[in-house]
């Protein structure tokens, strides 16, 4: 018997995170009865679907029921599942905000532009939400070590961090750039943590970080490197 919900969430659970394109992710997206059928049997299971209007990818989390049981041992609070500790956490957090956030905010600016356009003219056509990482330019990986390395416990411990950051998906690294990986604009609730985020103590240290990449120069790319190289940075 086909079960299009069943073999979505089967998806999910297996390959971690699928494109917003996927045929079958779309159809949940704008069919309200296959979404609250989806939502309910990942209640069941204390899951919910990660996904945001200007993320290119969905995911599967732990709902906010469960987090406490899921997370929460005695004394202590686990970030993730994924056994991050909390210099990687710490720098997956640095990362979001340079990352994603500029992002976000280019997307709801032209989002808001194209609306006000679009009620300039009676017959506009709605646009799709750009969602791609090409919004945003990847971070220079040398000056990130320059700007937090010493916050973080060291270069060592930092490149240890981003290759962990790099097998779980939050991001891709090609040539000492760092780019966004599909699960990274998922990571955290932007609603909930953006405003903290900017106006909260690392507001300062971000824009410090910003103003660096914009004045970092361009990092040196071997031009004789083959495709075979740089799958493997891939990875």
């Amino acid at each position: 018997m086909n079960d299009p919900i069943a073999s979505l969430i089967a998806r999910l659970l297996a390959e971690r995170w699928l494109p917003r394109e996927d045929r079958a992710v779309r159809q949940v997206l704008v069919d309200a009865d296959l979404r609250d059928d989806l939502d309910r049997r990942l209640a069941a299971a204390g899951l919910r679907l990660l996904e945001h209007p200007y993320a290119a990818h969905v995911a599967v989390g732990i709902a906010r029921a469960q987090e406490s049981e899921v997370f929460g041992h005695g004394d202590a609070w686990a970030a993730s599942n994924l056994s991050l500790g909390r210099d990687a956490i710490a720098l997956l957090v640095v990362l979001w905000a340079l990352l994603v956030l500029p992002k976000r905010q280019r997307q709801i600016a032209r989002q808001e532009g194209e609306r006000q356009h679009e009620q300039e003219q009676m017959f506009a056509e709605m646009k799709p939400v750009p969602v791609g990482s090409d919004m945003v330019e990847p971070l220079n990986e040398r000056t990130l070590l320059a700007d937090f390395a010493d916050r973080l416990g060291g270069k060592g411990r930092v490149q240890m961090s981003l290759g962990t950051l790099q097998r779980h998906g939050f991001i891709v690294r090609r040539r000492e750039r760092i780019h966004e990986g599909p699960l990274l604009d998922l990571a955290f609730d932007y609603e909930r943590i953006a405003s903290r985020v900017m106006d909260g103590a690392l507001a300062h240290v971000i824009d410090e970080a910003r103003a660096s990449q914009a004045n970092a120069p361009e990092a040196p790319v071997d031009e004789r490197m083959d495709e075979a190289n740089e799958e493997q940075a891939d990875v």
